[in-house]
C-alpha cells in the first residue's frame, strides 16, 4: 500500500438526482497535491469508499426520498458525523439542522452545520440571479466568485451550541442584493450569508459547480478534505 501521503484521495458525489455531474467535471480538472479519485455514490459501499462527500444542488426532498429508499440515508448521517461533506443549494439544506418553508410532511436532513435554512427562500425559477462574490479564502480572491443562485435557499439563523465548531462565515451577498422582503439593517443578519463552514463542512447555498471557476472544489479540498487526512495520518 502506499504511504498515506502519497494515496489517492476518493471524493465522491450523491448522485441521486441534481447537478452532480457538474461536480464531477469539476473535481476532475483540479491540480492537487494529492490526485484525487472521483466517485458517484448511489449505495452504502459506495460512500464506504470515499473521505470526503459532495452534496449537489437539485431537488432537496427528491434526493432525500431517494437516499432512504437506497438505504443510504443512515450511512449518510453517521458518514458526515466523522468525514467532510459540502453540500451546494439542496446539499445545503440536506446538511442544515432545521429547514423551514419544506414540502407537506416536512424534510428529512442529514445534519451536521447548526443552521436553519428555508427551502426556495428567493422564490421560484424566475428569482433566479447571479452575483459576484468576494471570497477572501480563495485563490486570486481579489478576482470576484461569480455565485449562481437557482431557487437558492436562505439562511435565516445560526445556532452553534456551546458543545458545537464555530461557524466561519465565509461569503456573503454585496449589500444591497437581498429584497426587501429579506433586507435586514443588521450586517450580520444570516440571510446575507451564502457560504460558511462549521468544522468538516462547507455550506454554499448557490451553485459552484455551474460555473468554469473550479476556486470553491479547490477551497473544499484545502481547506476541508486534505486537512482531515493530515490529521488523521
Amino acid at each position: 500500500m502506499a504511504p498515506d501521503d502519497l494515496r489517492e484521495v476518493t471524493i465522491g458525489i450523491l448522485a441521486m438526482q441534481g447537478a452532480f455531474i457538474e461536480h464531477e467535471k469539476a473535481l476532475q480538472r483540479l491540480r492537487s497535491p494529492r490526485k484525487i479519485d472521483v466517485l458517484q455514490v448511489r449505495t452504502r459501499e459506495e460512500l464506504a469508499r470515499c473521505d470526503a462527500l459532495i452534496i449537489p444542488g437539485g431537488e432537496s426532498t427528491t434526493i432525500a426520498l431517494l437516499a432512504r429508499l437506497e438505504g443510504i440515508l443512515d450511512p449518510l448521517r453517521d458518514f458526515r458525523s466523522h468525514k467532510p461533506v459540502w453540500g451546494t443549494c439542496a446539499g445545503a439544506i440536506l446538511l442544515s439542522e432545521r429547514v423551514e418553508n419544506t414540502k407537506r410532511g416536512g424534510q428529512e436532513v442529514l445534519g451536521g452545520v447548526s443552521a436553519t435554512i428555508a427551502r426556495n427562500g428567493w422564490g421560484s425559477q424566475v428569482e433566479s440571479f447571479e452575483a459576484n462574490l468576494e471570497v477572501e479564502g480563495l485563490r486570486d480572491p481579489q478576482e470576484p466568485f461569480i455565485g449562481v443562485f437557482i431557487r437558492a435557499p436562505v439562511l435565516l439563523e445560526l445556532h452553534p451550541s456551546h458543545d458545537d465548531p464555530p461557524v466561519q462565515v465565509v461569503a456573503r451577498l454585496p449589500p444591497g442584493l437581498l429584497p426587501p422582503s429579506l433586507a435586514s439593517d443588521n450586517p450580520d443578519d444570516a440571510k446575507a450569508i451564502v457560504a460558511l463552514r462549521q468544522g468538516l463542512h462547507l455550506l454554499t447555498t448557490f451553485h459552484p459547480e455551474l460555473t468554469p471557476d473550479d476556486r470553491f472544489h479547490e477551497y473544499f479540498v484545502r481547506e476541508c478534505v486534505l486537512p482531515t487526512i493530515a490529521a488523521k495520518a
